[in-house]
């Protein structure tokens, strides 16, 4: 823990799934076995190079009993302004909850609480209103407002998720206006998805106020990391960050790192059959004849738009990146290598210098490398499901 009264940048990715409990009970049915809180919290350190990460399914009692456990043994240490501590990455503690509003589809959010015992008690709060705390994401059978209200009695934050997707979000599927569902000015950040950035979703003067989170949203340990920001606080820690969101006393999020909306999965409306982008004001895929389609968030976003895109001055810059396993011709061997070689992620993505990069894998991944820093990369954009890929 770092208790200077400097300032430091820290690389935070705030959306990782688990998949399995040391047990190998699951938790995010869809989440890899791999994806265990121990594991996280090792890669974050050693191979991905974040500094800050927020788990969103520790409202499962067996994920707190595992960390309990480890603070019991030393590995791990709670931090006194929240968090949990493992080498050079604190963790914050967060659950994914679903909610429906009457005459809404559902929509997923993400309550951070600032200790285990927050959790504990929120977990113990959720147990009556929810189904099956044991498992991610699951639906609360209460009213929005009294969720924001828990989680803010218990000293948490309640942050939107991937806000424009169209399968549970609250922009993307469930209504309109984040004001149909909360008072913008009790929030203090939405999570923007893989489909869209910073200059987009500056179209809608409602967001105006609202810092954005860039997140992987991870089902994987590579996944870890595909999205993350880099924050100015004092050090790691639940209140600092919270202090980052608000943009108070010089803490603040300095850049947003995320894919280009086209590689999301939901950027264009497609055919929800044959994947084709869908033809403007047709009623059918002209290249399969189905009449089933998944709207992309371009055209949901262009929907919602009440004005061009005007980011205030507060706004950091959002920076395309690429994660090293969406490269062509980088596979895991490759990637182990640089790892190895040159060091985490995002000490590869960020700061090593191209020959060091064109010693270890050789100059055609390193030109790459140098080609997604500047921004000059060819995409074909995904939608319906599937990601975009580099051209």
């Amino acid at each position: 823990m770092n208790h200077s009264d400097h300032f430091h940048h820290y690389f935070a990715d705030l959306h990782i799934h688990i998949g399995r409990t040391q047990s190998n009970r699951p938790v995010k049915i869809t989440g890899s076995r791999s994806l265990t809180f121990s594991a996280i919290l090792q890669e974050a350190t050693q191979r991905k190079g974040l500094q800050l990460i927020g788990i969103i399914d520790a409202q499962v009692p067996e994920v707190q009993a595992e960390i309990e456990s480890s603070i019991q043994q030393g590995i791990f240490l709670e931090h006194p302004d929240g968090g949990i501590c493992h080498e050079q990455t604190t963790c914050l503690l967060g659950a994914e909850i679903e909610i429906r509003e009457p005459g809404m589809s559902p929509a997923h959010v993400l309550a951070y609480l600032p200790s285990l015992a927050q959790m504990k008690s929120f977990t113990s709060w959720l147990s009556k209103h929810m189904k099956n705390v044991h498992l991610s994401t699951q639906r609360l059978y209460q009213p929005a407002y009294i969720l924001l209200e828990k989680v803010e009695e218990l000293g948490g934050i309640l942050i939107p998720a991937h806000i424009f997707t169209p399968f549970k979000s609250i922009l993307g599927s469930a209504t309109n206006s984040i004001r149909n569902i909360f008072p913008i000015h009790r929030l203090i950040a939405v999570e923007l998805g893989l489909s869209s950035d910073t200059e987009m979703a500056d179209q809608l003067s409602e967001l105006q106020s609202l810092t954005f989170l860039t997140n992987s949203d991870a089902h994987s340990l590579n996944k870890m990391g595909r999205e993350y920001q880099q924050i100015r606080m004092r050090e790691a820690s639940f209140k600092e960050w919270v202090l980052a969101l608000q943009r108070k006393n010089n803490r603040a999020i300095i850049a947003n790192y995320g894919l280009n909306p086209k590689l999301g999965k939901y950027y264009q409306t497609c055919c929800a059959t044959c994947y084709q982008p869908w033809p403007i004001n047709n009623d059918q895929c002209t290249n399969c004849g189905s009449k089933k389609k998944i709207h992309g968030v371009a055209d949901r976003i262009r929907q919602l738009a009440d004005q061009p895109s005007l980011s205030p001055v507060y706004r950091p810059p959002y920076h395309y990146q690429i994660p090293l396993e969406f490269l062509p011709t980088v596979g895991p061997k490759t990637r182990e290598k640089m790892l190895s070689e040159i060091g985490t992620e995002m000490e590869i993505l960020h700061f090593a210098s191209l020959e060091q990069i064109s010693s270890s894998v050789g100059e055609r991944i390193a030109t790459m490398i140098k080609q997604i820093r500047a921004g000059n990369i060819s995409l074909q954009a995904g939608g319906a499901g599937r990601y975009g890929r580099i051209e």
